[in-house]
């Protein structure tokens, strides 16, 4: 069902609001990965999405704030299987859940910010995708989104009708990583890696260090 609804009706009103996709050749065919883009707006998720289901046939698992798992959007998020972060316990579960997904060879979708910014600016960057990643030994995808804080900023409800542009990079690799005791640090310098290719893609500087 996840791939109809995609592919047809709902997928060809978000192919309305995008109008460029570049780096489809940098995907993996299969998993496991994990998708890490900027974000902006509620539309993140719909291309995203979409473009996973159309292209690749793939569905995308992305880590969402529990409060998101109501009315409509509870309905999508169980659509594409979310998995739901409670913050107020530090994430732990949906990490562990993210991983158990991964080892399957499940493609997760994860915004390093950790949730959408207010400016249209890059946030600092939280270290949960370098930990997931080191945890379940896989590589992480970045992923460039521009023009959807126009479309749909935070607090609106009914996006403008703008195009969306999806610079996706190349696969990043953390192996020399893997097994090795990591400190605060040596996230922090990775996420740092991270976020600046993800700046490079949506073309926003990333000023956090």
């Amino acid at each position: 069902m996840v791939y109809e609804i995609s592919k047809n009706t709902l997928g060809l009103i978000v192919n309305l609001y995008v109008k460029e996709i570049r780096g489809l050749e940098n995907v993996p065919r299969r998993g496991p990965y994990i998708v890490a883009a900027n974000h902006s707006s509620y539309m993140d998720h719909l291309i995203l999405q979409n473009i996973w289901a159309r292209k690749f046939n793939l569905v995308l698992h992305f880590l969402a704030k529990k409060e998101h798992f109501v009315g409509l959007q509870k309905i999508w998020h169980k659509h594409f299987k979310a998995i739901p972060i409670d913050r107020k316990r530090g994430g732990k579960t949906a990490l562990r859940k993210a991983v158990s997904l991964l080892k399957r060879g499940e493609v997760i979708g994860i915004y390093p910010e950790g949730t959408r910014t207010l400016t249209g600016k890059l946030q600092k960057g939280k270290t949960g995708a370098i930990r997931l990643a080191l945890a379940s030994r896989v590589p992480i995808l970045p992923v460039g989104i521009i023009g959807t804080f126009e479309m749909l900023p935070k607090g609106k409800i009914i996006p403008r009708f703008k195009r969306a542009k999806v610079n996706i990079g190349k696969v990043m690799h953390f192996d020399k990583y893997y097994g090795k005791k990591i400190d605060k640090k040596t996230l922090r310098l990775l996420t740092t890696r991270l976020m600046k290719e993800i700046g490079r893609l949506c073309k926003k500087r990333y000023i956090f260090d």
